[in-house]
């Protein structure tokens, strides 16, 4: 299966730690004594022992791990600002489901973010990929786990072997979480004004209201509702708790200036919220 509308940013930006006193001209702080220049950008200012991991030693070595378990795939890739980056493998081989009619397929998906400014830590985790929006849903929590050893010079990473990490995730996650996305995907909302107001104020994303004078939908509220109804048109059916899930993460990692991680955390307590509801 080919998957499209794939984000495909250049991740493999030129990367180098200078001494800071030649890049300035002055003396520097013990602790401070380098600089991460990232595609032309001083992002970040490391001690001596800091032990830079590059781009393409990291998402080489994870898009191998792929390769060595004769997975089949398409890649996304971001760069935001070529400081912090994310690279996702969405798995295109026979291991899918459809939510509802057929038409909302979901895919697996192994995302691995980087980041050379110190926002995100190196990590991979698996998550879920849904066509229909081109979304990650980062509600699985099986991490990739490899192990960084530094050297003086240099950073190696151990990688794991991916095939079993990969059973393991559809024996225990995969398909109990797509069960819950069947459960939600039941519950019809009846105001769906009413629905993204409840989930904001549990959730406390982003404030419902346009101001405290004003309690008609703040922009981002109006783009949740709009990518709710749009969705029940283009997919046949009636707003539901999976669509209105759905829109909230469309908004959350589409218009929302957080970091890799805060999002995954924030996908996941959305999900719960949502859950709860059903």
């Amino acid at each position: 299966m080919y998957v499209d509308n794939l984000q495909q940013d250049e991740v493999f930006v030129p990367v180098q730690i200078r001494p800071l006193n030649e890049l300035t001209g002055m003396p520097v702080r013990k602790g401070l004594e380098q600089a991460v220049v990232s595609n032309g950008k001083i992002v970040n200012i490391v001690s001596h022992r800091y032990g830079h991991i590059p781009n393409q030693l990291f998402f080489k070595k994870a898009e191998q791990l792929l390769v060595d378990a004769d997975l089949t795939y398409s890649r996304q890739s971001i760069n935001r600002s070529d400081r912090s980056f994310s690279v996702d493998f969405v798995l295109t081989d026979s291991t899918q489901f459809s939510v509802g009619q057929g038409e909302d397929v979901i895919l697996p998906m192994l995302r691995f973010t980087n980041a050379y400014d110190g926002s995100e830590r190196t990590a991979g985790h698996f998550g879920f990929y849904r066509k229909v929006c081109s979304n990650g849903l980062h509600v699985a929590r099986t991490e990739i786990g490899f192990s960084i050893k530094h050297h003086k010079n240099a950073v190696q990473l151990i990688m794991p072997e991916l095939q079993g990490l990969f059973r393991k995730f559809l024996d225990n996650e995969f398909y109990s979480i797509s069960g819950r996305f069947h459960q939600i995907m039941t519950v019809e909302l009846l105001d769906t004004k009413d629905f993204v107001r409840e989930v904001l104020e549990r959730t406390q994303l982003f404030r419902y209201e346009c101001s405290d004078t004003n309690d008609a939908p703040s922009k981002k509220a109006r783009e949740v509702l709009e990518i709710l109804d749009a969705e029940a048109l283009q997919l046949g059916g009636t707003p539901n708790l999976w669509l209105g899930y759905n829109a909230f993460n469309a908004v959350l990692h589409r218009n929302l200036k957080k970091g890799f991680a805060k999002q995954q955390q924030l996908d996941r307590q959305l999900f719960e919220t949502v859950y709860e509801m059903a």
